[in-house]
């Protein structure tokens, strides 16, 4: 018998369990999309529109993916609108340096590095993953050529002793060098723009529950570069009638709705979990505030015993994926001993079984 694809999602809005479900008002948009023929170049125009009044952007580029939002836009800033070098990238006629913080050099599935690469830049890494210091950035602004600085706001990064946006902004624009924020799962629609980012990403199946795709906004003459990188590389990055158009149904549901009650929805279901928890003998539970610093919180789960008679966490992850249906957890601090539960994505049904399989290993613990 063949294995199901479908998952419930108890990890959030990971790539790699499809980012976000979209509502059926969104998917029924999709297949209207779908279905017809449409004014591309229109349709794309239109959402843009859409997109910058949203964020109060002067422009908007859609893209495939955040991922693909940083090699476009450090193209942009590499080619401007000169066909000849839009045409010949990622190969440059000069070398064009990215700086990048080392605690914001990860890897979200593949190297943000390599992003940078694909558009045309070298990174340039500052500091250690423990510390950079801002006297390293004014150094070598004041003693090199850059084109960009590329500022990531992820989970994955190193969250202390880096320089934050507010002062990367203000020492790269006395050297007039611009910024790109990566905000791929972010909330927030102006935050990044109001601290005076040139260009800002974001992922639109992450937070906005979209379809696979994403967007850049910001200066109107970059994102035109931007939108220009179509004759290059991201004509290898299209992004497809159905995407847009739910792109664009995603961010209106995303802006029209009650983002308190959204919160309460995400809090309700962590305290059914919570309480389920609670009578079990061999697992501990406590909620953790979002690494990135978003309003919600997750569940980490550990074990009371871990031995060889209990054997670890990694015994509990396998327990709930490998039931039917699979249940995958956010494994990302599984050698800290815990795993964590993402209210995101999961529906009261979606928690109720949760919390049934929890009982049910804990039961075999005992």
């Amino acid at each position: 018998m063949s294995v199901s694809p479908f998952v419930i999602n108890a990890a959030g809005k990971l790539t790699a369990l499809g980012g976000s479900a979209q509502s059926e008002q969104v998917a029924q948009v999709q297949f209207e999309a779908a279905s017809q023929h449409v004014d591309l170049a229109l349709l794309r125009s239109q959402v843009s529109e859409q997109i910058a009044g949203i964020t109060g952007a002067e422009a908007a580029c859609i893209t495939s993916g955040a991922a693909a939002g940083i090699a476009i836009s450090v193209a942009a800033l590499i080619t401007g609108d000169h066909l000849h070098r839009i045409q010949q990238l990622p190969q440059t006629d000069e070398t064009h340096h990215v700086i990048l913080q080392a605690g914001h050099a990860i890897n979200f599935g593949a190297p943000v590095e390599q992003m940078i690469r694909l558009g045309g830049g070298k990174p340039r890494i500052l500091g250690s993953a423990s510390h950079v210091n801002e006297q390293l950035l004014l150094d070598r602004l004041a003693n090199e050529q850059f084109t960009a600085l590329l500022y990531v706001k992820s989970h994955h990064c190193v969250q202390t002793n880096q320089i934050s946006l507010e002062r990367c902004v203000e020492i790269c624009h006395r050297f007039e060098v611009p910024v790109i924020v990566d905000a791929a799962a972010e909330e927030d629609l102006s935050f990044y723009l109001n601290e005076g980012a040139d260009l800002v990403i974001y992922s639109g199946g992450k937070a906005f529950c979209g379809p696979t795709s994403g967007f850049i906004v910001g200066n109107a003459d970059l994102i035109a570069f931007c939108e220009l990188q179509s004759q290059g590389i991201s004509r290898t990055m299209k992004v497809g009638k159905d995407t847009i158009a739910g792109l664009g149904a995603a961010l209106n549901e995303y802006v029209a709705a009650d983002d308190d009650a959204r919160l309460g929805s995400f809090q309700a279901r962590n305290t059914l979990l919570m309480s389920a928890l609670s009578n079990t003998s061999m697992l501990h539970a406590r909620l953790q505030a979002d690494e990135a610093g978003r309003r919600f919180n997750r569940i980490a789960v550990s074990l009371k015993h871990s031995d060889k008679k209990h054997g670890d966490i990694t015994a509990l992850v396998q327990f709930l994926s490998s039931g039917s249906p699979s249940i995958r957890t956010r494994n990302h601090h599984l050698n800290e001993g815990y795993l964590l539960i993402d209210p995101r994505e999961l529906s009261e049904s979606q928690v109720d079984l949760i919390a049934k399989r929890l009982l049910q290993f804990d039961q075999q613990l005992i």
